[in-house]
């Protein structure tokens, strides 16, 4: 019976808003890569700016007694389709095979938009929808990866190799890396992202494999946060899977579908209590990828987890990482850190750091990044002190956290601000009955 009830009612306006922000948000996100824009920049502040409108409500203690109205997801899974047709889509895939996988996001969203419409009744229609969204994932990923069996981006190089450094026993932060058009002789990420996604090198030759059981393990993960909701879990797979820029996504081997994949396991496993389960994730994540680390106060702060759950986390993260760092610690920190510190600002990258420079010639000093990110941390923390909200609110504060910290560094692309999506669409499922929101003892088993 939720199925029914969840998704009928008069609009909900900031539903409305919300929605239009994440079409044109994606719109311009596809169009980002590989370009700088200000009108980009702005479009991506802007939904920041909605994002902590939205946030600010809750806090006020503002619920929208009116539900998400039934055409708005339809509307949204169809509007994705057309603007991945219109919109520059910029992608390694050529000729058929780019038609191929524009095709494969147009049925998916036709079909989830159809079952969830004209299946509104129906659970049997929800969860067809569901399966619909997978499959739609499954198949662009089989596009994408035989289409182009080797993209010509550093970060596939660098995994690809990884993978091969680690089944020889090797140190991957000593290797170099032959054939790469970026970086050559560094692997910038934490060591658990190799070992995450060298098993899709070892046995099916490519480690975009592996990055599609992070992927479908996303989906998995919407659907347990839903609690049997199978309408939300079909909105939320859906609206991610035919997301503008998703084919460029899979194509680049970008790792973010990897870190959504093990914040949406830790919130599903806090959500049923299974807290020694949840630390051991969240220790995977924070040993994947370094800028995760900026969630760790907001969970801390949390009390259904707390700080001590989190110090555990931190603690485990040391341990599953030691063994790569202790090899050469130098060569760790240098990968890692140092190296990532120093690095170049690439001047297609839509942040507020590189409008300063590309429009100004102006490079902004560094504590200022700091200081911005600082203030967006302190604004959420407050916020989550004062209110202990439910879990579906801490995910948007995540997603609003990692947006920002966005905006104002010197790097971040299309797959940066993923993630972020990727939270809100996880807070979506995890959402109470109002379609939109949650409360505070929504999400908890205790």
């Amino acid at each position: 019976m939720a199925d029914r009830a969840e998704l009928r009612g008069p609009a909900s306006w900031p539903a409305v808003i919300a929605a239009l922000t994440w079409l044109v948000t994606f719109a311009m996100l596809q169009w980002s890569v590989v370009r700088f824009e200000i009108a980009i920049v702005l479009t991506l502040t802007g939904a920041a700016a909605v994002l902590g409108w939205w946030q600010s409500r809750y806090a006020a203690g503002a619920r929208d007694g009116r539900v998400v109205p039934r055409w708005l997801g339809p509307v949204v899974l169809l509007a994705s389709a057309v603007i991945t047709w219109q919109v520059p889509l910029f992608s390694y895939l050529r000729g058929g095979a780019l038609d191929a996988a524009r095709w494969a996001v147009t049925i998916t969203a036709i079909g989830v938009a159809s079952l969830l419409w004209f299946g509104e009744r129906s659970r049997l229609a929800n969860v067809a929808a569901y399966a619909s969204a997978v499959a739609g994932q499954l198949a662009l990923a089989v596009i994408c990866i035989v289409g182009d069996p080797a993209p010509r981006i550093d970060v596939w190089v660098m995994l690809q190799q990884a993978s091969d450094v680690l089944a020889d026993g090797g140190n991957i932060y000593t290797a170099t890396w032959s054939g790469s058009p970026g970086v050559k002789d560094a692997f910038t990420y934490l060591p658990w992202m190799a070992v995450l996604l060298a098993p899709g090198r070892w046995v099916a030759g490519d480690i975009r494999w592996m990055m599609l059981i992070w992927s479908l393990m996303v989906l998995w993960g919407f659907w347990l946060l839903a609690r049997g909701h199978a309408h939300r879990a079909a909105l939320a797979a859906g609206v991610l899977v035919v997301a503008p820029g998703t084919i460029t996504q899979i194509d680049q081997a970008w790792t973010e579908p990897v870190l959504a994949a093990l914040l949406v396991g830790w919130a599903v496993l806090v959500q049923r209590g299974r807290m020694g389960w949840a630390i051991v994730v969240l220790a995977l994540a924070c040993a994947s990828k370094q800028h995760l680390v900026l969630l760790l106060p907001l969970i801390a702060l949390w009390r259904p987890f707390g700080w001590r759950r989190v110090l555990a986390s931190a603690a485990v993260a040391g341990a599953l990482m030691a063994p790569f760092a202790l090899r050469d610690l130098p060569a760790f920190v240098h990968d890692t850190v140092t190296l990532l510190v120093g690095f170049h600002p690439i001047r297609f990258a839509n942040t507020w750091f590189l409008y300063a420079l590309n429009v100004h010639g102006v490079t902004p000093p560094f504590w200022a990044t700091g200081a911005v990110t600082v203030a967006i941390l302190a604004i959420a923390s407050a916020a989550i002190v004062r209110r202990q909200p439910g879990l579906p609110e801490v995910l948007r504060w995540a997603a609003l956290v990692l947006l920002v910290a966005n905006l104002v560094n010197k790097q971040a692309f299309y797959n940066q601000f993923w993630l972020s999506a990727a939270l809100l669409v996880a807070a979506l499922a995890a959402s109470s009955g109002d379609g939109v929101g949650g409360s505070r003892t929504d999400t908890v088993q205790r």
